[in-house]
């Protein structure tokens, strides 16, 4: 896919998850519904034409084309050893980014974690010489990452937290309002366990997308959620106890 293409595909997909349709965008932006159908279907946009639709999406062009790259990146995007280094050595900072990830203000996150403005600060200023933020002027921020990590496979930040967030994730019955949980168990071939790990990776990098699409929402009309996807060869140790020997 182009990278026209995928800018493309990620305004479409933005569309449909704000319930905007083509004709609230046009008169949004002031042009016919036949005339955005056809920019999306040529993929015919001025730069001037792609910021107002951007604008209209409360999104930015830096924002889209984050999102568009990450689409190559499926769960998201991974840091550098230095920089999980730098997030696990420190709680509140590590808590400090992950809000700046779902699209919290400094202000409200100093709110959220307590934070004196010289702590709040200090954090900051830390976040950009690891090179996760661009601090500006007036406590003013700019994410340097895509808004979904994926986390180094027994790197800093795993090490610490994984055992911790598996034991407390799945510690809930997973009954109630936007909870679901499936298990299965089969005998399946190379075939069919390729199709559902690229499945999973399909799943996972619906999940990145709607995170950062949902970051620029004002904090009342999201909440944290986690999602967690695992495939692998299994079985049960039970069946192994009743297995014959030898």
């Amino acid at each position: 896919m182009s990278e026209c293409a995928q800018i493309v595909a990620v305004l479409k997909r933005s569309l449909k998850a704000r319930g905007t349709t083509y004709r609230d965008l046009a008169a949004t932006v002031g042009l016919s519904e036949a005339s955005i159908k056809r920019i999306f279907a040529e993929e015919t946009f001025s730069l001037a034409r792609l910021e107002q639709i951007c604008t209209a999406l409360g999104l930015s062009i830096v924002e889209v084309a984050r999102m568009a790259a990450q689409q190559t990146t499926p769960g998201g995007q991974q840091l550098t050893i230095e920089q999980e280094e730098t997030l696990a050595t420190d709680s509140r900072l590590l808590a400090c980014f992950h809000l700046l990830l779902n699209g919290h203000e400094p202000p409200a996150i100093a709110s959220e974690l307590d934070l004196p403005e010289r702590e709040l600060r200090r954090l900051l200023v830390k976040l950009d010489a690891a090179k996760l933020i661009e601090l500006q002027p007036k406590l003013k921020v700019r994410l340097r990452t895509s808004n979904v990590i994926s986390w180094r496979s027994n790197g800093p930040v795993r090490r610490l937290y994984e055992q911790q967030v598996k034991t407390e994730f799945l510690q809930a019955d997973f009954t109630g309002r936007h909870e679901s949980i499936s298990f299965a168990s089969a005998e399946l071939s190379d075939a069919s366990a390729k199709i559902l790990t690229r499945k999973a990776e399909m799943l996972a990098r619906d999940f990145a997308e709607l995170a950062a699409l949902d970051a620029g929402l004002p904090d009342k009309d999201k909440r944290s959620m986690g999602l967690l996807l695992a495939l692998r060869p299994w079985v049960f140790s039970m069946y192994d106890g009743l297995r014959k020997k030898g």
